[in-house]
C-alpha cells in the first residue's frame, strides 16, 4: 500500500511545487484549497503515464529525502514563470515612473502589494497571452518530461542548473528593459525638448505645463507600444522555455 501511495504522492509533490511557484495559479487569489484539487486531479491523469517510482521506503530518511527533492524541482520550474512574469511588471513601473503616472497605484492581486496602474496592466496583458498560447500546457509539458530527465530519487537538479536559474535573474532586468527601451528614450527627447523651452523662454512655466504634456505623451506612448508587446512576450517565452528545458536537462526550443 506505501509502495501505491509513493507512486501517486512523489509526483504530486512535484506538480504541488510548480503550481505554487508558477505565476497566476501561485498568487494569493488563488487559495491553496484549489491549488491542491488541481494538483490532485492533474496527478491522476499524470501517473499512469509516468516511469516506475524507486523501491525507496516513503517514511524513512531517504524518502524524505526523495520528497523534498521532488519539492525542489517543482518550485524551480515555476519560479521559472514568474521571472517573465515580472520582467513585464518591472517594464510597466518604469514606464510609469518615466511618463509621470507612478502616482496611479492599485493593489496586485496576484503578489499582494501596490503596484502603478501601467506595471498591473502589463501583468494583466502578460497572463492572458500566457493561457491564450497555452503557456501552462507547456508546463505540465516539461514537467511530465522531467521525471524522465530527472527521475524520482534523492538526486535533483544540479548544482549548474541552480547557477544559471540565479544569473537568469539578471536577464530579467534586461528583458523588462528591452520592453520600456521605446518609452524611456521617447521621454528622453520630451525631457530634452521642455529643457530647450525653458531655456529659450524663463518666462514659462514649465512644471505646471510639462506635468501635463508628459502624462498626456505617456498614455500615448503605452498605445503605441502595445503593438510590439506580442514580439516581446513571445521571444521572452522562448527564453523561459529553454531555461527550464536547461534545468530538467532536456533539449527543446521555445514550445512543446
Amino acid at each position: 500500500i506505501l509502495d501505491w501511495v509513493a507512486s501517486y504522492l512523489w509526483p504530486m509533490t512535484r506538480l504541488l511545487g510548480m503550481l505554487m511557484a508558477m505565476m497566476v495559479v501561485g498568487s494569493q487569489s488563488v487559495s491553496m484549497t484549489i491549488r491542491v484539487k488541481l494538483g490532485f486531479v492533474i496527478t491522476l491523469a499524470m501517473a499512469p503515464v509516468l516511469p516506475a517510482m524507486p523501491a525507496i521506503e516513503l517514511f524513512s530518511v531517504q524518502g524524505w529525502m526523495v520528497t523534498i527533492q521532488q519539492a525542489l524541482i517543482g518550485i524551480a520550474i515555476g519560479f521559472c514563470t514568474q521571472l517573465l512574469i515580472q520582467s513585464f511588471t518591472i517594464s510597466g513601473q518604469v514606464i510609469a515612473s518615466q511618463t509621470g503616472l507612478g502616482f496611479a497605484s492599485l493593489v496586485d492581486p496576484i503578489n499582494g502589494g501596490s503596484t502603478p496602474v501601467i506595471g498591473q496592466f502589463y501583468l494583466m496583458l502578460g497572463t492572458l497571452i500566457f493561457f491564450s498560447i497555452d503557456g501552462h500546457l507547456t508546463m505540465l509539458h516539461l514537467l511530465q518530461q522531467s521525471f524522465v530527465t530527472l527521475p524520482v530519487s534523492t538526486h535533483g537538479i544540479s548544482i549548474e542548473g541552480w547557477q544559471t536559474l540565479a544569473a537568469f535573474m539578471s536577464t530579467m532586468f534586461a528583458m523588462a528593459l528591452s520592453v520600456a527601451i521605446s518609452a524611456i528614450m521617447a521621454m528622453l527627447l520630451i525631457n530634452f525638448a521642455f529643457g530647450v523651452m525653458t531655456r529659450a523662454a524663463p518666462q514659462l512655466n514649465i512644471f505646471s505645463m510639462g506635468f501635463s504634456v508628459s502624462m498626456i505623451c505617456g498614455l500615448l506612448i503605452v498605445w503605441l507600444s502595445l503593438g510590439g508587446f506580442m514580439d516581446h512576450f513571445l521571444q521572452h517565452w522562448q527564453q523561459i522555455v529553454s531555461l527550464m528545458c536547461t534545468l530538467i536537462g532536456t533539449q527543446c526550443s521555445g514550445g512543446l
